[in-house]
């Protein structure tokens, strides 16, 4: 059952104080959310679902013509976010001044065109393919680039619907940036690891692989689908998260090793790295040009 955040005034209606109020936030018993919002204590919330609580509850008192917008939006959305700054609540009202921020929210001021707008879950928010253009406009390349990947995977029309986005958009701040974005991302990449091992590659020059290829024996049995193929140069690539090996322990690390055997037999090389390996991304490169150095061998 969702948790349902309630309003100061809706406790002191029912015959609460604000004493008692501030004694059960001191407690631990209920968390401020916003200023006059409160949530019953749940220890069952990680802080991503407590600050999808917080949005929904803005959301639901928001003034007709401003919406839920930017990280806010991608949360409500669903989308993979790295790292995301969880301080403020995004809003945008569509006119042409008066943005403002403060501890708990950010008011960005902005035109919103009709195809602009959504709606998850009964909050009005921003659509997709706009919230990734806020968000690419805003964030860095890796945190767009992962929430882009996410939104292309779940919708066909995202691409074309993020193309009229910024076609529309004008001289905006940060446009130029979230062209690059748009123009880089894939939906093929399923996870975040992937899509940052896609920038990694393309930051260290290497070429660009072939995302989630279906390997099959020259008599067309199912051997693999990798992450990542470079036909030419014989070599699978492979991102390890780990939490598969968390969840299926000796058996998956069993599985992987017959699957991987059973690519060398075909002929390739396999290249593995991990989360930490993407921040010293040299490491993965040598490791890619010795395994191409053995399959031309």
């Amino acid at each position: 059952m969702r948790p349902t955040p309630f309003l100061r005034t809706t406790a002191l209606a029912s015959g609460m104080t604000d004493s008692e109020i501030r004694r059960a936030v001191r407690a631990g018993e209920l968390e401020r959310l916003e200023p006059g919002v409160y949530l019953h204590r749940d220890d069952s919330l990680d802080e991503l679902d407590r600050y999808r609580v917080r949005v929904r509850s803005v959301g639901a008192v928001l003034a007709p013509g401003t919406v839920i917008s930017h990280e806010s939006a991608a949360v409500l959305h669903g989308l993979a976010l790295w790292k995301p700054d969880l301080t403020r609540v995004h809003v945008t009202r569509g006119r042409s001044g008066g943005g403002r921020r403060n501890a708990n929210r950010h008011l960005h001021v902005a035109p919103l065109r009709p195809h602009d707008l959504s709606e998850v879950a009964g909050i009005a928010c921003t659509s997709l393919a706009r919230t990734v253009v806020d968000l690419a406009c805003t964030l860095d390349f890796d945190e767009a680039v992962i929430a882009g990947d996410c939104a292309a995977a779940r919708d066909a029309e995202f691409g074309s619907a993020l193309l009229c986005c910024l076609d529309e958009s004008g001289p905006r701040r940060g446009i130029a940036a979230a062209r690059r974005v748009a123009a880089f991302l894939d939906g093929r990449s399923e996870s975040p690891g992937e899509s940052l091992s896609r920038i990694r590659m393309h930051q260290a020059g290497m070429p660009a692989p072939t995302l989630q290829k279906e390997i099959r024996t020259p008599d067309g049995q199912f051997v693999a689908r990798v992450d990542f193929l470079w036909e030419d140069e014989g070599v699978v690539g492979e991102f390890d998260g780990m939490g598969k090996y968390d969840e299926g322990g000796v058996e998956t690390l069993r599985n992987e090793k017959r699957r991987e055997d059973a690519l060398r037999d075909l002929g390739f090389e396999v290249v593995r790295w991990t989360w930490p390996e993407l921040s010293r991304f040299d490491v993965v490169l040598a490791r890619f040009d010795r395994a191409v150095a053995r399959a031309w061998r």
